[in-house]
C-alpha cells in the first residue's frame, strides 16, 4: 500500500478562487481537507502553492522511450523517466499523445497496443496519473474494429483525429530527403514509402464514414475527442459536426475563431508561448490568447514550458496570473470532465505544485497526496519537519 502522510502546509501563498492569498492547507491521504488535525508541519513561507498541472497532450515521452530513433529502451525504463520528468515540472495528470497511424513503426497500431499494455503494467508504480491520448490518423480506415476494441479494453478516454497524409504527399516533390527519413521510421525505403502514401490516399472515399463510425463509438464509450492542426474554418466545422469538439493546435486564427464561436475548447502549445512563436511557422499562441481564443495550454514536446508559460503570460501583461494558471489546471480538468482535480479546495485531490516565489522553480509536486517531486530548500524543510516529528514521537 502506498504511504501518504498527513500534512499541514503553512505560510504559503495559495491560489484559490482566482486569488493568491496567504494561508494554511491540510492534506489527509489523497485529498485536501478542511479539518485541521495532526500531521507533519511544513513551513512554506516564500512559496506559492498552485493546483497541479494537467497536461492534455504531450509527445516528449517518445524521447524517453527512444532517446535516439535507433536506440529504444525497455518501456519500464522509458515510462519511469517520463513519470519523473513530468513530476519535476509540476505535472500531476498527463496524457501521452501516442499515434495510431498508417506510418507504421512506433506510430503504428501494433506499437500503440503494446504501449497500452506497457502503461497498464507500469501504472501501479506511477507517481503521475499517466494516460494515453490516441492520435488517430484519418486514413487508418481498416483498423476501426481494432481501434474501438483498444479504446474499450484499455480505458482510453481521449482521441484526436490527425491528417498528415497531405503533408507527406507534398514532400515527395518539396523535400524527398526528409520524406526518406520519415519512411525509415516505419521500416520503408523512399520508393516503398511513396508507394504506401499513394495507396493510402486511394482510401479517401472511405474516410468520412470511418470517422463517423468512430465518433458514434466514442460517444457511446464516453470518450472525449477532437482534431489536430485544423488549418481553416471549414476543417474545424467538419470535425465539429461529427462531434470532434476539441480544437487542438489550430494553425490560423480562423479555425480557432470558429471553435470558440461553437463553444469548442481550443488547445495550444505552451512552448509556443514561452518561445514567442510556433516552431512550425503557424500562428503565435500569444496572439490567439490575446484574442480570447485559447482555453488550455499543453506541453506538446516540452514539459517545463507548462509552468513557464503561465508566468510568461503574466510577465507580458497578456493575462493575470490566476487566469494564466487556469490554462494548465482548472481549464484542462473541465475539458476532460475531471471534477476531482484542477483546483485547490476541500475534497479535491491533493494535486499541488509548490513553487519558490522568488526563483519560480518548482521544488515540490504532490500527486494525490504523495510527493512525486521534492528538491532544493523545500526538501530540507520537509525532511527537517519529518525529523522533528520522529524525535517528538520518541
Amino acid at each position: 500500500m502506498t504511504r501518504r502522510h498527513k500534512l499541514r502546509l503553512v505560510g504559503a501563498e495559495i491560489l484559490t478562487d482566482g486569488t493568491l492569498a496567504q494561508g494554511d492547507l491540510w492534506i489527509t491521504g489523497p485529498l485536501i481537507s478542511d479539518q485541521p488535525g495532526a500531521g507533519q508541519h511544513v513551513d512554506l513561507s516564500g512559496y506559492l502553492v498552485l493546483p497541479g498541472i494537467i497536461d492534455l497532450h504531450g509527445d516528449a515521452f517518445e524521447r524517453h522511450l527512444a532517446p535516439r530513433p535507433s536506440a529504444p529502451f525497455p518501456a519500464k525504463i522509458g515510462l519511469q523517466s517520463v513519470d519523473r520528468d513530468a513530476a519535476s515540472c509540476g505535472v500531476t495528470t498527463a496524457w501521452m499523445a501516442q499515434s495510431w497511424s498508417w506510418e507504421g513503426g512506433s506510430r503504428g497500431p501494433d506499437f500503440a497496443l503494446q504501449f497500452m499494455r506497457d502503461l497498464a503494467a507500469y501504472r501501479p508504480r506511477a507517481l503521475t496519473d499517466l494516460r494515453i491520448q490516441l492520435r488517430c490518423e484519418t486514413y487508418t480506415v481498416d483498423s476501426a474494429d481494432q481501434l474501438i476494441d483498444a479504446v474499450r479494453s484499455h480505458g482510453i478516454d481521449y482521441v484526436i483525429f490527425n491528417d498528415h497524409l497531405g503533408e507527406a504527399l507534398d514532400m515527395i516533390k518539396t523535400d524527398p530527403e526528409h520524406l526518406s527519413v520519415w519512411g525509415k521510421r516505419g521500416g520503408r525505403d523512399l520508393a516503398g514509402f511513396i508507394r504506401h502514401l499513394h495507396e493510402t490516399k486511394a482510401l479517401a472515399p472511405r474516410v468520412p464514414r470511418y470517422l463517423c463510425n468512430l465518433a458514434a463509438a466514442f460517444d457511446e464509450l464516453g470518450v472525449t475527442y477532437g482534431s489536430h492542426d485544423d488549418h481553416d474554418a471549414a476543417t474545424r466545422d467538419y470535425y465539429g459536426m461529427i462531434g470532434a469538439r476539441v480544437c487542438e493546435f489550430p494553425t490560423r486564427h480562423a479555425p480557432a475563431s470558429v471553435a470558440k464561436a461553437n463553444g469548442d475548447p481550443v488547445l495550444l502549445g505552451a512552448p509556443n508561448v514561452v518561445r514567442g512563436g510556433s516552431q512550425a511557422g503557424n500562428i503565435a499562441a500569444n496572439d490567439l490568447i490575446r484574442a480570447g481564443l485559447c482555453d488550455a495550454l499543453v506541453s506538446d514536446y516540452h514539459y517545463p514550458s507548462l509552468a513557464n508559460a503561465a508566468f510568461t503570460l503574466t510577465d507580458k501583461g497578456i493575462l493575470p496570473f490566476a487566469k494564466a494558471w487556469d490554462m494548465v489546471s482548472s481549464n484542462p480538468a473541465r475539458i476532460m470532465g475531471l471534477a476531482d482535480r484542477g483546483v485547490i479546495a476541500p475534497g479535491k485531490r491533493a494535486d499541488l505544485v509548490i513553487c519558490n516565489a522568488q526563483t519560480r522553480e518548482i521544488e515540490g509536486t504532490l500527486a494525490a497526496g504523495r510527493w512525486s517531486h521534492l528538491c532544493g530548500d523545500l526538501a530540507d524543510r520537509v525532511s527537517g519537519g519529518a525529523a522533528r516529528m520522529a524525535h517528538a514521537a520518541e
